[in-house]
């Protein structure tokens, strides 16, 4: 990726909220409005389990299971309740141990840090509504003498009841009631200063020449500024923003010390609240412009230029690239919600990504910490193909691998247990999940916090590593002649045959050219480059072609 900084335009990520303090917050609010409607009181008793959820989670609202599944719907973990179940009694229900991902009716992707008290809930409430005496459990659902609730139903309420409480709850009174317990206000405290391109496992570390004192998020902002444009676009409404902003860069000094304050609105060339992503990135809604003194919205849309100090409304992401004069590329567009920011905006804009993963900090401390485990399953993973290096189709013989697959069991649940019960974001042992897959395919960066971006040059080129296909990374570089393999298909390289003999041309085709002779018998091969996935700017190209 080249530079994207340079004349670019950018966004920053949302606010880093704590953990789990927040997730708390939004568990005891969504149980209490739960138990308003008519849930049963002992819920108030639950008290959230950061230790539980992790991101990425399907639920099945037909069974009332959580569901870790990899990138084609196989399944790696499965819990009904806080009951985790396996082998035969996973087969009655998945016969074939794999989800078809695309029916999203019965399948919810849980895939948002907002989704964490929501996935503990829906554990809390599949366990309880099993084991109580009080219902009979039933394979869809529970139920209270002639009263049945199926999943489905269960699930919808805790969803209604989620949006209540972030859209009509206090959760956000609450949050901005105590700031300093629920956002971190330097999103910046953690080992690992490093960002990784599309996805790879590639960290593409620079070493810090010098610590850096006082807020880091104005400094950023502010070098931000000097080689492009900077926009923010968020959901919440400009009340919330106004305050979450102001706590952010509330500092005594501007971006470095001994330089004035500024307020939070200068470190932005456009400020748009009430984006209604991912509707942002389609159709929209109406451009509106905020009354900062108020918070309310004047009346109209607004059809101006953009001007700096005006807050917007609405909008839509090509009003962004109308108002900043800018396209698809030339933006690189920070977000937290793998759906709602980054999918949407690489598949409907074209524009450059950059997910931030909270957890990311973490999955690399046990990556690094606990990286015998992960040497060990390789080394198993090794030993179990020896067993069978020596055997081909007339081998009667069955090597006993029991012992193998069992430890293999054992190391890969002692890894997941390390992240947490459902184990690591990312993996299952040397399976990677369908939140890493998503990972990998629309963000073309990826780091635990978007202030990493401080210890690069703006004019860094990111490279991803080279990933191997399977058959690419156990095949050595040795010369093999392919003659010698059972190829099916003729040779596609065209040095092993001599096109320069005209009679062997002429006796390859297949109809005479004595009256018809086209521009070009055949087409020759390339002198020059031709793969383009790294020339990202048509400027440039055109300036080399003009050389």
């Amino acid at each position: 990726m080249s530079p994207p900084l340079a004349g670019g335009f950018l966004t920053t990520a949302p606010p880093v909220y704590k953990s789990p303090e927040y997730e708390s917050l939004g568990f005891e609010l969504t149980v209490e409005r739960l138990v308003s409607i008519g849930y049963p009181q002992e819920l108030l008793s639950f008290a959230y389990d950061s230790t539980f959820p992790t991101r990425g989670l399907v639920f099945d609202t037909l069974y009332g299971n959580l569901l870790k599944v990899d990138a084609y719907g196989n399944l790696l973990v499965c819990a009904h309740g806080f009951n985790f179940i396996r082998g035969p009694e996973t087969r009655e229900q998945y016969p074939n141990k794999f989800i078809q991902r695309d029916d999203t009716e019965r399948f919810y992707i849980l895939n948002t840090l907002f989704n964490l008290p929501e996935t503990y809930l829906l554990a809390c409430l599949v366990d309880f509504f099993t084991n109580c005496p009080r219902y009979t459990s039933c394979e869809t659902g529970f139920k209270d003498g002639d009263l049945f609730m199926s999943y489905r139903s269960m699930f919808q309420d805790v969803r209604d009841a989620v949006d209540w409480v972030h859209y009509k709850g206090s959760l956000k009174e609450k949050t901005v009631e105590n700031l300093e317990k629920y956002v971190v206000k330097d999103a910046s405290d953690t080992p690992y200063d490093t960002l990784v391109m599309l996805g790879s496992s590639s960290e593409l570390q620079l070493p810090v020449s010098r610590a850096i004192t006082g807020g880091k998020l104005p400094l950023l902002l502010s070098r931000m500024n000097e080689v492009g444009k900077v926009f923010l676009a968020t959901n919440s409404d400009y009340k919330y923003t106004d305050k979450i902003m102001t706590y952010l860069f509330d500092f005594p000094h501007g971006p470095k010390p001994g330089s004035s304050h500024r307020p939070w609105q200068s470190y932005f060339d456009l400020i748009l609240v009430d984006a209604r992503k991912p509707l942002f990135f389609g159709e929209g809604t109406v451009l509106r412009q905020v009354d900062t003194k108020t918070g309310k919205l004047k009346i109209g849309t607004y059809t101006g230029p953009l001007q700096h100090g005006i807050v917007y409304s609405g909008g839509s992401s090509d009003t962004i690239c109308d108002l900043l004069g800018a396209k698809g590329k030339d933006i690189l567009y920070i977000g937290d919600h793998i759906f709602g920011d980054i999918l949407k905006s690489k598949k409907r804009q074209g524009w450059r990504t950059f997910l931030v993963i909270p957890e990311l900090a973490q999955e690399l401390h046990v990556w690094t910490d606990k990286s015998s485990l992960f040497e060990e399953l390789q080394s198993l993973d090794i030993f179990l193909a020896e067993l069978y290096k020596h055997l081909d189709s007339s081998s009667n013989e069955r090597p006993d691998i029991s012992s193998i697959q069992r430890r293999i069991k054992k190391v890969t649940h002692d890894m997941d247990m390390c992240y947490g019960m459902m184990g690591s974001l990312f993996r299952s042992g040397s399976r990677q999940t369908l939140f890493a897959s998503q990972v990998m395919r629309y963000a073309d960066l990826y780091a635990a916090s978007f202030i990493n971006l401080l210890y690069y040059p703006f004019s860094y080129l990111f490279r991803a590593a080279h990933v191997l296909m399977p058959h690419e990374s156990t095949v050595e570089h040795t010369h093999v002649d392919i003659n010698e393999m059972e190829s099916p298909l003729a040779t596609r390289n065209r040095t092993s045959v001599d096109f320069k003999d005209t009679d062997y041309k002429r006796h390859q085709l297949t109809r005479s050219i004595s009256e018809i002779k086209p521009p070009n018998l055949f087409p020759l091969a390339p002198q020059e480059i031709t793969h383009c996935h790294d020339e990202d700017d048509d400027e440039e190209e055109e300036e080399e072609e003009e050389e």
